[in-house]
């Protein structure tokens, strides 16, 4: 691409993005959290806009935000200017990715790697293995779960000994106690969020509509993800992007506190137990779920201690994308689970299998000292639990 083309598409961006409205107060700043550990060079969301106005394409594209940038949208929603500085990094990230660069990848990039496979509309997968006899599921119920990456996880992470497939069968579990037999896509994809988060748009539009046609062949009515990712993809991305489903779409937590009070699902609690919650960021700040999950953890009885920031103001788990994951994240990550210790509780809970992987991840950091026996359970599993 051109420099004449780079700096055109760049002006739309700007435009579209609100960034001719910054007004250089540096509230952004204040809150990011990769601003407050990057180390390389002093970098903000300011200061990335500043380049865009004077048409700096290349130097956002080499700056240490741009690709570690979490996407957490807590800068967006302090932005007394409307920048919507989360959508600018999206796009410039898919120019960018136009000319070829990328953020470097964790895991090997195994995790990209299985994205651009599940492209392949002939691809033949074993994704259902996990469904145990004990549980339910049918091929024509009005219900569909999207399970997500959660099989793929489970084989990664395994070394986390964090919950994986648990997720998906306590979901199951969960929704086969209140009558209902979901049906579970054998062919189904990665929703594409990380895809189109890094700008990898050819892939994140292939897997999307192989998604889409899945969930029409369905004839079901409404889809429950238990991962917000997930969730935000099959809500907002999918029916601005690419099509529309005309499929409710629930995050299980949503459909869960919903049964609650309706009186549809008790449950009963074991214990007193003083827990507290990590808000995910796609669930919180793009979904605006917030009250949802808290009904459902006072309905099981628990205690419930909130961290400093709650909420909108909840602190990010460190990464996204599965790129850029260092030492950057890991102290997101560390300042996160401190400040969960300090509220006396002896369990995270969280509704986000990648805060889940995250969090385990860092726990083993030596940086963390005597906080590794916080526990971290899924929501989902917690309820199966107390059925």
């Amino acid at each position: 691409m051109g420099a004449g083309s780079l700096m055109d598409s760049m002006k739309d961006i700007i435009q579209q993005c609100r960034a001719w409205y910054c007004q250089e107060c540096g509230k952004c700043s204040a809150v990011c959290p990769i601003t407050r550990w990057e180390t390389r060079s002093y970098s903000s969301p300011r200061l990335l806009v500043e380049k865009a106005i004077d048409s700096r394409p290349e130097e956002i594209m080499q700056d240490p935000l741009f690709w570690s940038c979490l996407t957490c949208k807590r800068c967006s929603l302090l932005c007394p200017s409307d920048v919507y500085f989360s959508d600018f990094i999206q796009k410039a990230r898919t120019l960018a990715a136009g000319c070829g660069l990328a953020g470097e990848c964790t895991h090997g990039a195994v995790i990209q790697s299985w994205g651009k496979m599940m492209t392949d509309p002939g691809l033949k997968q074993n994704r259902l293995d996990w469904i145990t006899p004990d549980l339910r599921i049918s091929n024509d119920s009005e219900i569909v779960y999207f399970t997500g990456c959660l099989p793929y996880y489970d084989a990664l992470f395994e070394h986390l000994d964090f919950e994986g497939v648990e997720i998906a069968k306590a979901a199951v579990k969960i929704l086969n106690h209140l009558g209902i037999e979901p049906q579970v896509m054998a062919g189904e994809r990665c929703c594409g969020h990380d895809q189109l988060w890094e700008g990898e748009m050819e892939t994140f539009h292939a897997l999307a509509k192989l998604n889409l046609e899945h969930l029409s062949a369905t004839g079901a009515k409404i889809i429950l993800t238990t991962c917000p990712e997930c969730a935000l993809m099959l809500t907002l991305e999918y029916p601005k992007r690419v099509a529309d489903h005309g499929m409710a779409v629930f995050h299980l937590t949503q459909y869960l506190a919903q049964a609650v009070a309706d009186g549809n699902l008790v449950l009963r609690p074991k214990n007193h137990n003083r827990v507290t919650y990590q808000d995910p960021c796609r669930l919180g700040r793009y979904l605006n779920i917030y009250d949802e999950p808290r009904s459902l953890v006072e309905a099981l009885g628990l205690d419930l201690r909130e961290m400093e920031r709650v909420r909108c103001a909840s602190l990010c788990c460190g990464t996204t994308g599965w790129t850029s994951c260092g030492q950057v994240s890991k102290n997101i990550q560390i300042e996160r689970l401190q400040e969960a210790s300090r509220t006396g509780a002896n369990k995270m809970i969280t509704a986000c299998i990648k805060c889940q992987i995250h969090f385990r991840c860092a726990q083993e950091d030596p940086q963390l000292e005597n906080k590794q026996n916080l526990k971290i359970q899924d929501l989902t599993t917690l309820i199966a639990n107390h059925l």
